[in-house]
Parts: C-alpha cells; sequence; structure tokens
C-alpha cells in the first residue's frame, strides 16, 4: 500500500465519522442531513470496495438505481401492512400478508442477481462480495450514532430536570 492511499483511507474514514456524528442530529428532518449521510455511504463503500475512478464512474448510477429498486420493494410491503391493523386482521389476512412478503423477497433475490450480473461487468466478484459488509457496516455505523445522539439528548434532559429540582428544593429550603 502506498503512503497516499493511506492517507486517503484516513481522510475518508474520516470523513465518514464526521458526517454521521453530524448528521445524524436531525436525522430525516432536512435534505442537506440526507444528502451528508449519502456522501458518507458513498465515501465508505467506495473506500471498502478500493474503486477506482473509472469503476466508480460507472458502479455508482448502476448502484444507485440497484438500490431505488430495492426500496420501491420495501416500500411495497410497508404499504401492504400499514393496510392491516393486526389486531383485527384475520388469518387469511395475515397469512396473504405473509406470502406478499415471500413473493417481495423473491423479487429482490432475483434483483441481486439481476443487478450482481450486470455490477461484474464494471467491478471484481470479490467487490461484489465486500459490498454487502460495507452496506451493513454502514448502517451500523448510523443506528450507532442516532442512539449515541438519542442518549445524549435524554442525558441533558435529566440534568436539566436534575437541575430545576435542585433548584425548586432550594426555594423550598430559603
Amino acid at each position: 500500500m502506498n503512503y497516499n492511499y493511506k492517507i486517503m483511507k484516513r481522510l475518508v474514514a474520516s470523513f465518514i465519522a464526521g458526517v454521521l456524528i453530524s448528521g445524524t442530529v436531525a436525522i430525516g428532518q432536512n435534505k442537506q442531513t440526507e444528502e451528508k449521510i449519502q456522501a458518507a455511504r458513498i465515501a465508505l463503500i467506495t473506500e471498502r470496495l478500493s474503486l477506482t475512478p473509472k469503476q466508480a464512474e460507472q458502479f455508482w448510477p448502476l448502484y444507485n438505481e440497484f438500490s431505488k429498486k430495492r426500496k420501491e420493494l420495501r416500500s411495497e410491503y410497508n404499504t401492504e401492512k400499514a393496510k392491516l391493523d393486526m389486531e383485527t386482521a384475520t388469518e387469511e389476512q395475515k397469512r396473504a400478508l405473509l406470502n406478499f412478503g415471500h413473493k417481495l423477497k423473491e423479487r429482490n433475490l432475483k434483483l441481486e442477481r439481476t443487478y450482481s450480473d450486470r455490477m461484474l461487468s464494471i467491478i471484481t466478484s470479490d467487490q461484489i462480495l465486500s459490498l454487502k459488509k460495507a452496506e451493513d457496516d454502514f448502517r451500523k455505523m448510523v443506528l450507532q450514532q442516532i442512539q449515541k445522539r438519542r442518549q445524549q439528548r435524554q442525558d441533558r434532559r435529566e440534568q436539566f430536570r436534575d437541575k430545576a429540582n435542585d433548584r425548586q428544593q432550594q426555594r423550598r429550603n430559603n
């Protein structure tokens, strides 16, 4: 590994950490945050797959198309699930939802096969195998940052309440 590559890896890792730390504060609240998270995702996957500039130029449009179609499948399931009140749904309705979910999983598998084949013309099989791990790692990093931010907000609220209670107690004692 050459010296410049090591520096680039450190810069990418720092960039990802910075975006995740700043970006998870208002997750889903604005377009700018989503763009920062997307940029961090691109940086992480590009770095983990060691994409060359030429590969990246061809890979990202295809990967984005693939991601969009996977998201549409998840959305289809969520739409069907939202139509059911699980408390009052009949056994038949619940089985229909399960069957619908299985069909969507089959469609997702077919989608993965199709896009894997298409990606093989751009990146190596090793890079495709690394892709799933990179996606999972990124998802975990984002979730950890969200949990960390929630915990920090909760801790601040508790500190504020404790201080308010202390002030109130002091007033009573005076």
